[in-house]
Protein backbone atom coordinates (compact mmCIF):
# COMPACT_ATOMS: atom_id res chain seq x y z
CA UNK A 1 0.00 0.00 0.00
CA UNK A 2 2.87 2.09 1.02
CA UNK A 3 4.47 1.74 -2.63
CA UNK A 4 1.43 2.26 -4.22
CA UNK A 5 1.31 5.64 -2.61
CA UNK A 6 4.29 6.79 -3.34
CA UNK A 7 4.26 5.93 -7.08
CA UNK A 8 1.04 7.95 -7.22
CA UNK A 9 3.43 10.92 -5.50
CA UNK A 10 6.29 10.79 -7.57
CA UNK A 11 5.78 9.72 -11.17
CA UNK A 12 3.64 12.99 -12.05
CA UNK A 13 7.24 15.00 -11.70
CA UNK A 14 8.05 12.52 -14.76
CA UNK A 15 5.52 14.85 -17.16
CA UNK A 16 7.37 17.97 -16.24
CA UNK A 17 10.33 17.45 -17.49
CA UNK A 18 11.13 17.83 -20.72
CA UNK A 19 13.21 14.61 -22.43
CA UNK A 20 16.85 14.48 -23.21
CA UNK A 21 17.72 16.20 -26.56
CA UNK A 22 17.36 13.37 -29.85
CA UNK A 23 19.36 13.93 -32.98
CA UNK A 24 17.30 11.42 -35.39
CA UNK A 25 14.23 12.40 -37.32
CA UNK A 26 10.87 12.87 -35.67
CA UNK A 27 8.67 10.17 -37.34
CA UNK A 28 4.67 10.68 -37.64
CA UNK A 29 3.09 9.14 -34.55
CA UNK A 30 -0.10 11.29 -34.56
CA UNK A 31 -1.30 13.81 -35.21
CA UNK A 32 -4.41 16.20 -34.12
CA UNK A 33 -6.76 14.39 -36.68
CA UNK A 34 -5.65 11.11 -35.16
CA UNK A 35 -6.08 12.61 -31.68
CA UNK A 36 -9.87 13.18 -32.86
CA UNK A 37 -10.33 10.22 -34.15
CA UNK A 38 -9.39 8.26 -30.97
CA UNK A 39 -11.63 11.01 -28.65
CA UNK A 40 -14.41 9.71 -30.31
CA UNK A 41 -14.12 6.07 -29.39
CA UNK A 42 -13.04 7.15 -25.93
CA UNK A 43 -16.23 9.13 -25.36
CA UNK A 44 -18.54 9.43 -27.87
CA UNK A 45 -20.56 12.52 -25.71
CA UNK A 46 -17.99 14.45 -25.04
CA UNK A 47 -15.49 14.03 -28.41
CA UNK A 48 -12.75 16.05 -28.41
CA UNK A 49 -11.92 18.38 -26.00
CA UNK A 50 -8.57 20.43 -25.72
CA UNK A 51 -9.30 23.65 -24.29
CA UNK A 52 -5.53 24.39 -23.96
CA UNK A 53 -4.62 23.69 -27.35
CA UNK A 54 -2.03 21.05 -26.54
CA UNK A 55 -2.54 19.05 -29.65
CA UNK A 56 -1.38 21.87 -31.99
CA UNK A 57 1.86 22.96 -29.53
CA UNK A 58 5.10 22.35 -30.60
CA UNK A 59 7.06 22.50 -26.55
CA UNK A 60 10.45 21.71 -27.29
CA UNK A 61 10.75 22.83 -31.02
CA UNK A 62 10.83 19.20 -32.21
CA UNK A 63 7.59 19.39 -34.17
CA UNK A 64 3.88 18.69 -33.39
CA UNK A 65 3.89 15.35 -33.85
CA UNK A 66 7.23 14.64 -30.46
CA UNK A 67 4.64 16.98 -28.77
CA UNK A 68 2.06 14.84 -29.12
CA UNK A 69 3.58 11.30 -28.32
CA UNK A 70 5.18 13.12 -25.27
CA UNK A 71 1.97 13.78 -24.21
CA UNK A 72 0.20 11.16 -25.04
CA UNK A 73 2.64 8.78 -23.12
CA UNK A 74 2.54 11.36 -19.93
CA UNK A 75 -1.18 10.74 -19.88
CA UNK A 76 -1.00 6.92 -20.40
CA UNK A 77 1.70 6.74 -17.60
CA UNK A 78 -0.07 8.64 -15.05
CA UNK A 79 -2.97 6.95 -15.39
CA UNK A 80 -1.91 3.83 -14.85
CA UNK A 81 -0.18 5.24 -11.90
CA UNK A 82 -3.27 6.56 -10.74
CA UNK A 83 -5.77 3.38 -11.19
CA UNK A 84 -2.64 2.28 -8.67
CA UNK A 85 -2.61 4.81 -6.19
CA UNK A 86 -6.45 4.97 -5.86
CA UNK A 87 -7.03 1.60 -5.42
CA UNK A 88 -4.57 1.06 -2.73
CA UNK A 89 -5.66 4.93 -1.17
CA UNK A 90 -9.00 2.86 -0.57
CA UNK A 91 -7.81 -0.35 0.60
CA UNK A 92 -5.89 1.29 3.26
CA UNK A 93 -8.72 3.73 3.97
CA UNK A 94 -10.64 0.74 4.44
CA UNK A 95 -8.64 -1.02 6.87
CA UNK A 96 -6.95 -3.93 4.46
CA UNK A 97 -3.83 -4.66 5.67
CA UNK A 98 -0.87 -6.05 3.41
CA UNK A 99 -0.17 -9.81 4.52
CA UNK A 100 3.46 -9.36 5.08
CA UNK A 101 4.39 -7.45 8.76
CA UNK A 102 6.15 -4.18 7.98
CA UNK A 103 7.39 -3.25 11.17
CA UNK A 104 5.16 -0.29 13.05
CA UNK A 105 2.04 0.52 13.52
CA UNK A 106 0.10 1.98 10.46
CA UNK A 107 -3.12 0.70 11.02
CA UNK A 108 -4.28 4.01 12.16
CA UNK A 109 -2.18 6.45 9.55
CA UNK A 110 -4.65 7.69 6.84
CA UNK A 111 -2.97 6.89 3.42
CA UNK A 112 -1.03 9.80 3.23
CA UNK A 113 0.69 9.60 6.55
CA UNK A 114 2.15 6.39 5.66
CA UNK A 115 4.71 8.20 3.32
CA UNK A 116 5.15 10.32 5.85
CA UNK A 117 5.97 7.29 8.56
CA UNK A 118 8.18 5.48 6.19
CA UNK A 119 11.74 4.74 7.26
CA UNK A 120 14.09 6.84 5.15
CA UNK A 121 15.72 3.38 3.81
CA UNK A 122 12.21 2.62 2.65
CA UNK A 123 12.05 5.96 0.38
CA UNK A 124 15.25 5.45 -1.39
CA UNK A 125 14.08 1.85 -2.29
CA UNK A 126 10.82 3.23 -4.09
CA UNK A 127 12.25 6.06 -5.39
CA UNK A 128 15.64 4.13 -7.18
CA UNK A 129 13.29 1.30 -8.24
CA UNK A 130 10.57 3.77 -9.96
CA UNK A 131 13.84 5.68 -11.47
CA UNK A 132 14.83 2.28 -12.89
CA UNK A 133 11.72 1.79 -14.49
CA UNK A 134 11.65 4.70 -15.89
CA UNK A 135 15.31 4.28 -16.59
CA UNK A 136 14.39 1.05 -18.54
CA UNK A 137 11.34 2.48 -20.59
CA UNK A 138 13.24 5.14 -22.29
CA UNK A 139 16.65 3.17 -22.97
CA UNK A 140 15.52 1.78 -26.17
CA UNK A 141 14.62 -1.63 -25.39
CA UNK A 142 11.34 -1.39 -27.06
CA UNK A 143 12.73 -0.23 -30.16
CA UNK A 144 11.24 3.25 -31.40
CA UNK A 145 10.68 5.67 -28.99
CA UNK A 146 6.94 7.14 -28.31
CA UNK A 147 8.34 10.18 -29.82
CA UNK A 148 9.60 9.34 -32.89
CA UNK A 149 7.14 7.02 -33.85
CA UNK A 150 6.83 4.27 -31.22
CA UNK A 151 3.59 3.31 -29.37
CA UNK A 152 3.03 5.90 -26.30
CA UNK A 153 2.12 3.87 -23.06
CA UNK A 154 4.13 0.58 -24.55
CA UNK A 155 6.96 -0.62 -21.67
CA UNK A 156 9.68 -2.96 -23.15
CA UNK A 157 10.43 -6.60 -22.01
CA UNK A 158 12.92 -7.50 -19.41
CA UNK A 159 13.53 -10.80 -20.90
CA UNK A 160 13.06 -10.19 -24.93
CA UNK A 161 13.22 -6.57 -25.74
CA UNK A 162 12.17 -5.47 -29.30
CA UNK A 163 15.40 -3.71 -30.00
CA UNK A 164 17.86 -7.10 -29.20
CA UNK A 165 19.93 -8.55 -26.94
CA UNK A 166 22.08 -5.47 -26.41
CA UNK A 167 19.65 -4.25 -24.16
CA UNK A 168 18.87 -8.10 -21.89
CA UNK A 169 19.10 -7.61 -18.46
CA UNK A 170 21.81 -9.98 -17.64
CA UNK A 171 19.86 -12.18 -15.42
CA UNK A 172 16.97 -14.07 -16.20
CA UNK A 173 13.69 -11.81 -14.85
CA UNK A 174 10.93 -14.14 -14.31
CA UNK A 175 7.72 -11.15 -14.52
CA UNK A 176 7.46 -8.09 -16.91
CA UNK A 177 6.28 -5.07 -15.75
CA UNK A 178 3.56 -4.99 -18.51
CA UNK A 179 0.96 -8.00 -18.40
CA UNK A 180 3.25 -10.28 -16.07
CA UNK A 181 0.76 -12.97 -16.38
CA UNK A 182 1.06 -12.63 -20.17
CA UNK A 183 -2.60 -12.71 -20.62
CA UNK A 184 -3.22 -10.46 -23.95
CA UNK A 185 -0.17 -11.89 -25.64
CA UNK A 186 -2.17 -14.23 -27.79
CA UNK A 187 -5.44 -11.43 -27.75
CA UNK A 188 -6.64 -10.61 -31.22
CA UNK A 189 -5.81 -6.79 -32.56
CA UNK A 190 -9.44 -5.64 -32.00
CA UNK A 191 -9.08 -6.99 -28.09
CA UNK A 192 -5.84 -5.28 -27.85
CA UNK A 193 -7.28 -1.83 -29.41
CA UNK A 194 -10.40 -2.08 -26.92
CA UNK A 195 -7.96 -2.87 -23.84
CA UNK A 196 -6.05 0.26 -24.64
CA UNK A 197 -9.49 2.51 -24.96
CA UNK A 198 -10.73 1.18 -21.47
CA UNK A 199 -7.67 1.61 -19.72
CA UNK A 200 -6.95 5.14 -21.28
CA UNK A 201 -10.44 6.00 -19.93
CA UNK A 202 -9.98 3.94 -16.23
CA UNK A 203 -6.75 6.19 -16.20
CA UNK A 204 -8.53 9.43 -16.61
CA UNK A 205 -11.12 8.64 -13.95
CA UNK A 206 -8.78 7.36 -11.68
CA UNK A 207 -6.55 10.52 -11.78
CA UNK A 208 -9.58 13.25 -10.90
CA UNK A 209 -10.95 10.12 -8.10
CA UNK A 210 -7.43 10.25 -6.54
CA UNK A 211 -7.21 14.08 -6.43
CA UNK A 212 -10.43 14.19 -5.14
CA UNK A 213 -8.99 12.08 -2.31
CA UNK A 214 -6.36 14.47 -1.96
CA UNK A 215 -8.16 17.37 -2.41
CA UNK A 216 -10.91 16.53 0.54
CA UNK A 217 -8.08 15.01 2.90
CA UNK A 218 -6.62 18.91 2.89
CA UNK A 219 -9.66 20.89 2.45
CA UNK A 220 -12.60 19.45 4.47
CA UNK A 221 -15.93 19.78 2.12
CA UNK A 222 -14.15 20.40 -0.88
CA UNK A 223 -15.35 17.10 -2.58
CA UNK A 224 -19.05 16.79 -0.64
CA UNK A 225 -19.05 13.33 -1.80
CA UNK A 226 -16.16 12.20 -0.39
CA UNK A 227 -16.42 13.96 3.24
CA UNK A 228 -15.79 10.80 5.00
CA UNK A 229 -11.87 10.92 4.05
CA UNK A 230 -9.76 11.27 6.79
CA UNK A 231 -7.76 15.17 7.44
CA UNK A 232 -4.29 15.16 6.54
CA UNK A 233 -2.22 17.50 8.42
CA UNK A 234 1.09 17.32 5.74
CA UNK A 235 1.99 18.60 2.84
CA UNK A 236 1.68 17.08 -0.50
CA UNK A 237 3.63 19.25 -2.43
CA UNK A 238 6.61 18.57 -0.12
CA UNK A 239 6.77 14.47 0.01
CA UNK A 240 10.43 14.54 1.24
CA UNK A 241 9.52 16.96 4.34
CA UNK A 242 9.34 14.09 6.85
CA UNK A 243 11.65 12.19 7.47
CA UNK A 244 13.74 11.88 4.65
CA UNK A 245 17.32 13.68 3.52
CA UNK A 246 20.17 12.88 1.12
CA UNK A 247 23.04 12.86 3.58
CA UNK A 248 22.92 12.11 7.70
Amino acid sequence: RKLILALAALAPAAAFVAPAAQSATVKVQETKADLEALAVKLNPVVGYYDPLGLADADLWGRGNEYTIGWLRQAEIKHGRVAMAGFVGYCLHANGVQFPIHIPGDYSTKSPAELWDQMPEAGKWQIILFVGFLEFWSESGAGGAHYTKGGKPGAFPSFNSPAAGDEYKIPHPVPLDLFDPAGLSKNASPEKKERGLLIEINNGRLAMLGLFGFLAESKVPGSVPALSFIPAYDGDYMAPFAANFHVFN
